[in-house]
């Protein structure tokens, strides 16, 4: 499914349909020019959201104690610190990746299985790292801004590691389709019922606002900056939400 999603949005075809719409500013054909179709899947994922998620993630929040909403945000947190830790690897992140695996270890055992941050408490902090990153620092270009159906925002960088991630990631090695669709359906609505509440910083043009931010605290975490977040896709523990 992630898959056909990704070819839809990077088929050729829907780039000819782009050309016959009128011309961009040259600044927006350096970072976005492939706006006119980004626009209409942004309609799409907006429509979705308005519709569909937002209903079911007020429920999920209403029905969820915090006690255990929370409980549910360090789970998947968990899960996929082992990205975390075979990216840090991968970009010679040594120190992060003891961070991540040990992160890992603690979490899953005196943390029970993750629903309880005892990395935290104990000073193992987190170290993020994604494929995209990884791309990042083995000098692949970010390529223009994409919007993908579903997932939201990104990069063709940061959508080739995305991708990547997907089937690297614990829920895919399961080989179990249920739990794994199980697992991100859940990871979707949690992470969207925490950020009910950051809504009104969306001003003006939304699909504006939001490519824009996308892109620059993508940049400042591919390139390790001091942001107050991570903002890889994978890790889905940021205070924007991609897909408003």
């Amino acid at each position: 499914m992630r898959c056909v999603l990704l070819a839809l949005v990077l088929w050729p075809p829907a780039f000819a349909w782009a050309e016959d719409q009128p011309p961009l500013p040259v600044q927006t054909r350096d970072i976005d020019p492939w706006e006119p179709v980004n626009r209409k899947i942004y309609w799409f994922n907006d429509t979705l959201d308005r519709w569909l998620l937002t209903p079911v993630a007020k429920g999920y929040k209403f029905v969820m104690p915090d006690m255990a909403e929370q409980g549910v945000s360090n789970f998947i947190a968990n899960i996929y610190e082992f990205n975390s830790f075979y990216n840090s690897l991968l970009q010679g992140e040594f120190v992060g990746a003891a961070h991540a695996s040990g992160r890992f270890i603690v979490n899953s055992t005196l943390g029970l299985l993750g629903f309880i941050d005892v990395a935290s408490s104990m000073g193992i902090t987190p170290f993020r790292a994604d494929f995209g990153q990884t791309l990042a620092v083995w000098g692949a270009p970010s390529g223009p801004f994409v919007m993908l159906p579903v997932f939201g925002p990104r990069n063709v960088r940061s959508a080739v590691g995305y991708f990547t991630d997907t089937y690297t990631s614990i829920p895919y090695f399961l080989n179990d389709q249920r739990w794994a669709w199980g697992f991100w359906t859940v990871e979707v609505i949690d992470y969207r019922a925490r950020l009910l509440d950051v809504e009104d910083m969306v001003t003006g043009d939304r699909y504006i606002f939001l490519r824009d931010a996308y892109l620059q605290r993508r940049a400042a975490y591919d390139a390790r900056g001091e942001v107050e977040d991570s903002f890889s896709d994978f890790e889905q523990d940021t205070e924007d939400w991609e897909e408003f």
